[in-house]
């Protein structure tokens, strides 16, 4: 149970100290976390063999995942979102009968909070939690107008590692003004390792409903029913190909969605606070950027579940709000289980 700080993880073209945090519980799984972009850039686990696989995709250095974001389809590997995860459609909502414009970063549509999202931004390490149940927490302040959202937002993220192999992640994040808020965490994970495709992994994800969304991925404010379509995963069927997509979770005290590795007997269960997951199949680098260990991925090398509300949120008034009051407090809290199917 111990919790190491490396402060050469390298430094921002800024002049910023990129530090580096490693949590590691007493059975031997390691979490990685650097403060840019307050990413994970690995998730080890011990496997019973005396060897571990690490089952999140990343890079070795920070100049990759700074030149990541350079990508044709940046892959986000491991960071948090914000100020908003997902589109909004036009990079334009109402806000108390105000008309705000944003910054588009995805042809005319905002994508995970603009080109300067909370993810290239170097948070700072507020609180470092030693022995069981090990933890970090990092800290964020948008200032107002950054992306064109208004108010000035302060985040926290907590990243603990439970002794039971639980990754928790809990978010909080107060506004000086009426604003939106909706952040997720942008992990891919691959129960193989970080290597191998996901295809041969099983996927559940415990929803009836998915968002329906058009050809720019921007949701139609339509909600259809899975059943008998390509998007039900009641019954756990091989990952797709090619998926990125919101469900919406019908409770927020079962299991959202699961994945599970016959290779290696590992399931991954995830827990969210949150109305929906969005579930994404990709981290491709176009063979530019190497992954760690030399890895070339590819359009298949892992899986998102983006814990969060609903892209577009603000465009439509019969989703949940994603409007966070000045006098509010902002809560998500989202639970990655590793275990032993058998257990």
């Amino acid at each position: 149970m111990t919790l190491s700080i490396n402060k050469s993880y390298g430094i921002m073209p800024n002049g910023d100290d990129v530090q580096a945090i490693e949590l590691t519980n007493k059975n031997g799984m390691k979490v990685h976390v650097i403060s840019y972009g307050a990413t994970v850039t690995s998730v080890k686990i011990p496997m019973a063999d005396h060897k571990e696989v690490d089952v999140v995709l990343g890079f070795e250095t920070l100049e990759d995942y700074i030149q990541s974001f350079e990508l044709p389809s940046p892959p986000y590997f491991g960071a948090i979102i914000g100020r908003y995860a997902g589109r909004i459609r036009g990079g334009s909502f109402d806000l108390n009968g105000q008309a705000i414009k944003l910054n588009p970063n995805h042809g005319e549509h905002l994508l995970h909070g603009g080109a300067t999202g909370f993810h290239q931004k170097n948070w700072r390490i507020e609180k470092i939690k030693k022995g069981i149940n090990s933890a970090v927490t990092l800290s964020y302040t948008s200032p107002s107008g950054e992306e064109n959202f208004p108010g000035e937002v302060t985040v926290t993220v907590t990243y603990s590692l439970t002794e039971s192999n639980e990754l928790l992640v809990e978010y909080h994040a107060t506004t000086t003004e009426d604003t939106v808020l909706n952040l997720t965490h942008h992990s891919y994970f691959n129960l193989d390792g970080h290597q191998y495709a996901v295809t041969e992994q099983e996927l559940f994800v415990n929803a009836e409903k998915v968002i329906e969304k058009n050809h720019q991925n921007i949701p139609t404010g339509r909600v259809l029913a899975v059943a008998e379509s390509a998007f039900d995963f009641l019954e756990a069927k091989n990952c797709p190909t090619s998926i990125d997509d919101t469900f919406v979770l019908a409770s927020q005290e079962e299991m959202a969605a699961s994945l599970y590795s016959l290779k290696n007997n590992l399931q991954l269960s995830v827990y969210t606070n949150q109305p929906g997951v969005h579930v994404y199949v990709g981290g491709n680098c176009f063979d530019t950027i190497p992954g760690k260990e030399g890895a070339n991925y590819h359009p298949l090398s892992g899986i998102c579940f983006e814990t969060q509300n609903f892209p577009d949120a603000p465009n439509h008034d019969h989703f949940p709000s994603a409007v966070l009051k000045k006098d509010e407090n902002y809560y998500h809290k989202t639970i990655y289980k590793f275990q032993s199917k058998s257990i």
